[in-house]
């Protein structure tokens, strides 16, 4: 009994029969599933036991997986997973964050230079601060650049015709600029005020009595001078 063919189900005769893809067919049945060009057993591809030409073979896909309540669960313990191994990865790598910088004779160098360029500020801005400090208060040196400009007034300073001897005799010195006191415990100057009992607090300040106002208390030290 002769087989039926694999596409036309008629039967095949053995003068005209492929068998091929676990089938019979026909000479002229045995062609591709798309485009029906002829085929023989050189150039065929068989694909789910159908025949197939080079330009319509199936191309093989990915298949999708569906979001399924196991695969739902195998993701969360997986990003579960995850946390705890970065966790405890950032534990372990915690207070390590730095790097140890070796003593390089080029690092040694730059040290060395930046510590001397440290100092080298350092001590301008010491000198700065120290000629400031030793220059009298901005408002007092505008009080002097609003006079006139008088050569013979730091030449022979203008004594005070209301100054008396002081009665204890102690150090006398006469005012060279006026000055306002900041202080409750300082005492306040007009040029040529005439302070005793003076004494030397330290390098910048010292303690005496204004004869002209009778107020006792601390004065600049460079704002008098010896009489």
């Amino acid at each position: 009994m002769n087989p039926p063919c694999g596409r036309c189900n008629k039967p095949v005769y053995p003068t005209e029969k492929i068998n091929c893809l676990d089938k019979y067919w026909h000479k002229g049945c045995f062609s591709c599933e798309v485009c029906k060009m002829a085929l023989s057993m050189n150039n065929y591809k068989g694909f789910e036991k159908k025949p197939y030409c080079t330009m319509h073979y199936p191309k093989t896909s990915f298949t999708i997986v569906a979001d399924t309540p196991e695969n739902l669960r195998l993701k969360q313990q997986s990003m579960l997973n995850s946390q705890a191994l970065y966790k405890e990865d950032f534990e372990k790598s915690k207070g390590k964050g730095f790097s140890v910088v070796v003593d390089t004779p080029e690092m040694q160098r730059l040290k060395k230079t930046q510590d001397q360029i440290s100092n080298i500020k350092y001590h301008e801005d010491f000198e700065k601060s120290k000629v400031r400090s030793d220059a009298p208060p901005p408002e007092n040196r505008q009080d002097d650049e609003g006079q006139p400009s008088n050569p013979e007034r730091f030449m022979q300073p203008a004594v005070c015709p209301a100054a008396v001897a002081p009665p204890s005799g102690g150090k006398r010195y006469q005012a060279l600029y006026s000055y306002t006191a900041a202080e409750a415990d300082e005492v306040s100057l007009l040029e040529g005020d005439v302070v005793s009992d003076v004494e030397q607090i330290d390098e910048g300040w010292m303690f005496g009595c204004n004869q002209r106002t009778g107020q006792r208390g601390l004065l600049p030290a460079n704002y008098v001078r010896p009489v």
